[in-house]
């Protein structure tokens, strides 16, 4: 019965793995239930999922995924936020807890099927959001359009004035 069991936590985290876009891995020791509650909280709103993970089921499950790289910080207590759409979420948050608490380490990730060590997941998680940079690369796409525009009316509001200017002369 055991084993069954087993069997079907690495079926389940292997699953995680193939589709995840993202996983951070962290220690979560010394944090109590409340804060991890509140870390798990914090994480299922930005729509990434948290784990607490049995390293030996997780080297297993990772097998054949691009989280088989991140195999060896599979030590200690280790904790799983796993991402399927935004691969940013994950480390924002466990990036701005573990500044809040500093009983969080986080160990390392995987973001589109890339090791990342710490130093990467600190500037990956002060990455603008999405809609953000969206949002400025349209700005960037429009501000030539919108500048041809101002320099289009200033020509033809030049050329009013300068009609008028010649109306009055002549009167």
């Amino acid at each position: 019965m055991a084993d069954e069991f087993k069997e079907q936590q690495v079926k389940e985290l292997h699953d995680k793995f193939s589709r995840a876009r993202a996983g951070i891995f962290a220690d979560y020791k010394g944090l109590s239930v409340q804060e991890i509650t509140e870390l798990r909280r914090m994480l299922r709103d930005a729509g990434v999922e948290f784990k607490v993970v049995k390293n030996t089921l997780a080297v297993i499950a990772a097998k054949g995924t691009a989280f088989e790289s991140a195999s060896k910080y599979f030590v200690g207590p280790t904790s799983l936020a796993v991402s399927y759409k935004d691969p940013v979420a994950p480390a924002r948050i466990m990036v701005s807890y573990a500044k809040k608490d500093e009983k969080l380490n986080i160990k390392a990730g995987v973001v589109e099927g890339s090791l990342i060590e710490l130093e990467g997941i600190k500037r990956l998680s002060e990455l603008p959001s999405k809609e953000v940079l969206l949002a400025n690369a349209l700005a960037a796409m429009k501000s030539p359009a919108a500048n041809l525009v101002g320099v289009l009316q200033g020509l033809v509001r030049k050329l009013v004035y300068t009609l008028k200017a010649i109306e009055t002369t002549k009167k």
